[in-house]
Formats: C-alpha cells, structure tokens, sequence
C-alpha cells in the first residue's frame, strides 16, 4: 500500500491570501482618492471664494464726490407790493463738465431766474412746500438746453442757502 499523501491546500486557501493583499491596496487607493477629492474639492472652493471677495471689492464703485456750482445772490421785487425777496442758490451737478457748460452760460441763467423770482408774490414762499415747489421750478429753468440745438442741463438739486423775504 501506498503511503498516504499529504493532505492537499484547498485552493480556496492559496487565493485568499492574495486577495486580502488586493483588498488592503484597493482601500488605500480609495482612501487616497476621497483625501485628493476632498482637498480638490476644498482647494476649488476656496479659490471661488478669493475670486468672488476680489469681485465683489472691484464692482464697488468708489462714492461719488458731489459738485456743487454756488450761484450769486439774487435779489429780487416780489410781485404785488414792497417786499423784495434775497436768495443765495447752490445746485448740485453730476460732475465737473456740467459746472464749465453752466458757467460758460452763466448770464442766460441768471436772467432765467431772476425772471421766475420776480413773477413771485411773497406769500407764495411762506412754507417749506412753497420752497421745495420753487426749487423745482428754479431745477427746471436750469435744466433747459442753454442753445437753441443743445441737450438739458443735468442738475440733481437746488439748495437754498440763504432765503430772506423783507
């Protein structure tokens, strides 16, 4: 008789060893790639978050710095009696361009609105709602193209800086 042969691996065995080897090098893969991911992912979101603070500080537009044209005093005869009426009237203007067109034409503005101060009874302008009227009305007489083929005037506000009525 024949001496017994040794007991046979199971193939079972010799497989199971390299694929507890193949395990462990797929789930460092894995953790290697989440980690990449994950820092791609944190890189790219704080790169977006640079560009959008950037963005938003360039599409802040520095404050616009008003100009203002102070014009001579003004004084008038008030219709219907012997009052007279002494105004000091500073507009507002969109930049510097306006100031030179409106300086440049200075005298048709001034006899523009002396002629609406003069139309005006005294009792007209006793209230701060007869005021803000008469500062539109002095906006408007402003605002007229200076020659006959011009463009308007731009002006954002009429200030009073002196008002007296005697």
């Amino acid at each position: 008789m024949a001496a017994p042969a040794a007991p046979a691996i199971p193939d079972e065995t010799v497989e199971a060893a390299p694929a507890r080897k193949s395990k462990k090098k797929l789930f460092v893969i894995i953790g290697i790639l989440v980690v990449l991911l994950a820092g791609g992912g944190a890189g790219a979101w704080f790169l977006t978050q640079g560009k959008d603070d950037a963005a938003a500080k360039a599409e802040v537009a520095p404050p616009i710095v008003p100009v203002f044209l102070a014009l001579e005093t003004f004084t008038v005869n008030l219709q219907g009696g012997e009052q007279y009426l002494q105004i000091d009237i500073t507009l507002q203007l969109p930049d510097q361009t306006q100031v030179d067109a409106l300086k440049l034409h200075m005298p048709r503005i001034r006899s523009r609105l002396l002629t609406l101060l003069s139309s005006k009874h005294a009792d007209e302008l006793t209230n701060a709602e007869d005021k803000e009227k008469l500062a539109q009305e002095i906006r408007a007489q402003v605002v007229q193209p200076l020659q006959a083929t011009g463009q308007p005037q731009q002006v954002e506000d009429v200030l009073f800086t002196s008002f007296v009525i005697q």
